[in-house]
């Protein structure tokens, strides 16, 4: 079953259920990726493509959280944070800080990178690690070991 199906079937459920936060995120998730297939021709939501999405929709949310506690409005902001557990149940399993911090040392070692070459160790690092980090905590990653 692709990532897609999964989301679908799983929306189908959440609307037996009477899941009222569930089935308008997922009908979310899954307008965003029929926006995606119909915006050109031949485009398939590969389970690549739907990552993508769903970690824009998180970052998007993130934002939102962010904005609505500044602006004082926590009942918005934790649905929006109810939003972001649901996505995140869709997406791979995420690589701990140790294990990013094996991967971005190799590289460097590999590269034999200096701080000046922060860019190039960051395009590796994350061509290695895509999908399974978030580019803001790789970035963190490569500042600390370039120093």
């Amino acid at each position: 079953m692709t990532l897609k199906e999964k989301i679908v079937a799983d929306l189908t459920a959440a609307m037996k259920a009477r899941d009222a936060l569930k089935t308008s995120t997922l009908r979310m998730v899954k307008a965003e990726i029929m926006k995606y297939e119909v915006s050109g021709a031949d485009k398939k939501a590969t389970d690549e493509v739907v990552i993508d999405i769903l970690k824009k929709g998180i970052k998007q949310r993130r934002d939102s959280v962010e904005g609505f506690t500044k602006g004082g409005n926590m009942a918005m902001a934790d649905k929006e944070a109810g939003e972001i557990k649901i996505i995140e149940a869709y997406l791979p399993a995420q690589m701990g800080e140790k294990e990013l911090k094996k991967v971005v040392t190799d590289t460097i070692k590999k590269m034999k990178a200096t701080p000046a070459d922060f860019g190039k160790v960051m395009g590796a690092v994350m061509g290695k690690v895509k999908g399974k980090a978030d580019g803001a905590m790789v970035s963190k990653v490569v500042k600390e070991m370039l120093k």
